[in-house]
């Protein structure tokens, strides 16, 4: 292992939360050394990006099953699955997966890929979920040795044990499997639906002042899983829904930003809708998102559509979370009130973040998955 993830994973956690991608790898691949404070953290973060990785421009074609594979010209990427799942006596259960790749230098022909020489570090976490309690842990890897990585035909993620197997090209159908002290799951997944291309065609816009903040986003939002979860020695057969994303990119955050509010919704009408809030120290959030079909049909929610109001906070670990939300989107007749099954999901992560299953009602019933940073 990598003497810099070595000495990290020693480290005081940070006062800055950090999770959903290119934001995170900023401030793992700077070293922890001494304990950092959030104006330091943030330092890292709106650095300049190597103008050796690729960035990410409008109008890109997307490619598949290529797409699903790893991208090493950009900086960071991540595959993420959520789940909301349910027992055989009725019990909710829920699941996140996550395997992050960072690169720590572009590739090239005299920076190869391979062996010990790759520039490729990868983290990964698992969370599983009860009403009662938690269980998630967290690694870290080398690329290039086989300990952790991306492969197609067949399709399959990887960090040690944990593993997402698929049975040909594409994602799914697939198998996840992990393990890790009192808890082990496998579940046998299916996907239902389309390819979302989030934003404009899969070009996702982070800062409506600067283009060049930007990601491929894309998702998977109708995936079927089914399967075994032991907990502390007790086995619960499951089934439920899952949210699979994506995304690419090269670019930190820009100064002004504080954090983001992510939620993924399973409408009990069939439909997914994804909403994403970046807040800013200088300018309203920026708010985008989209709603979903089944069968692929797709309408993207534009900032001036949507309006996302915590009307709730719970204290965690000394920080205020907003745990109930007002959603609302008139041109679609949706009015929501998303709450947390469970109020207390810090992550203790090396960067801790809130993540956790939600409850909907208001105009229309459902649940999903909400990821809250930067409070």
């Amino acid at each position: 292992m990598d003497g810099r993830i070595r000495s990290l994973m020693k480290c005081n956690r940070i006062g800055l939360d950090l999770s959903r991608g290119w934001l995170l790898w900023g401030v793992l691949l700077a070293g922890c050394g001494p304990q950092q404070t959030p104006d330091s953290a943030m330092n890292l973060l709106t650095q300049g990006s190597d103008p050796g990785f690729e960035t990410v421009v409008p109008g890109r074609t997307f490619r598949f099953p290529a797409d699903h594979l790893s991208h090493p010209n950009f900086r960071t990427e991540w595959w993420y699955l959520t789940a909301n799942l349910a027992t055989e006596q009725g019990e909710w259960l829920a699941v996140q997966w996550t395997l992050f790749r960072n690169a720590s230098r572009p590739v090239s022909l005299a920076n190869p890929e391979s062996g010990w020489q790759s520039p490729q570090r990868y983290m990964a976490h698992v969370v599983v979920t009860k009403a009662d309690q938690r269980y998630q842990a967290e690694r870290f890897a080398r690329g290039g040795i086989g300990q952790a990585g991306v492969q197609g035909q067949p399709f399959a993620l990887w960090l040690d044990n944990w593993r997402w197997q698929g049975q040909g090209s594409a994602p799914f159908p697939a198998q996840l499997s992990f393990q890790d002290k009192d808890m082990a799951v496998r579940l046998d997944m299916q996907n239902r639906g389309g390819i979302v291309l989030q934003g404009q065609q899969g070009y996702s816009q982070k800062d409506p002042a600067d283009p060049a903040l930007a990601s491929y986003y894309y998702s998977m939002p109708f995936v079927r899983l089914r399967g075994d979860i032991v907990l502390d020695g007790q086995r619960y057969q499951v089934s439920g829904n899952g949210w699979f994303d994506r995304e690419w990119s090269s670019q930190p955050l820009s100064a002004h930003q504080q954090g983001w509010d992510w939620f993924s919704i399973h409408l009990d009408d069939g439909r997914a809708l994804m909403l994403y809030q970046l807040r800013s120290q200088l300018h309203p959030a920026h708010v985008f998102g989209s709603l979903s079909q089944p069968d692929g049909q797709t309408e993207i929610i534009s900032p001036q559509e949507a309006s996302l109001t915590p009307i709730q906070t719970a204290d965690i670990a000394g920080r205020d979370f907003p745990v109930r939300w007002r959603i609302q989107i008139p041109s679609q007749h949706i009015a929501l009130e998303v709450q947390a099954k469970r109020t207390d999901q810090l992550l203790p992560f090396i960067f801790p973040y809130w993540e956790g299953p939600i409850a909907v009602s208001g105009s229309h019933t459902g649940q999903g998955f909400m990821e809250l940073t930067g409070y």
